[in-house]
């Protein structure tokens, strides 16, 4: 544990309620220092936060997980199939 260390911070409640309960942004020592408002800050805390879960959540990246088992079966089928044609190419069916 560090003793003296003061630290402020921005916590965003449910930035998305289905993912997170909050975000928590620890400022820069001189962030107020430039000109900034309180109310611009807390804006752009909001902005990151949202931006973060539209990026890493959005409807583009829950469409490429493919489950398990589809993967399994497509790859079932390459292998047949790279099997038949085998077969094929040495002049056909031996039975």
């Amino acid at each position: 544990m560090v003793k003296g260390v003061s630290r402020q911070v921005i916590v965003v409640k449910e930035p998305d309620p289905r993912f997170f309960e909050q975000a928590i942004f620890i400022l820069k020592e001189d962030a107020f220092g430039q000109g900034v408002t309180a109310e611009q800050v807390l804006q752009e805390a909001r902005r990151v936060a949202d931006g973060y879960v539209r990026k890493n959540t959005g409807p583009g990246r829950l469409r490429r997980r493919i489950p398990g088992p589809v993967y399994a079966a497509a790859g079932a089928l390459g292998a047949t199939a790279c099997w038949c044609a085998a077969i094929l190419c040495q002049g056909g069916l031996l039975l």
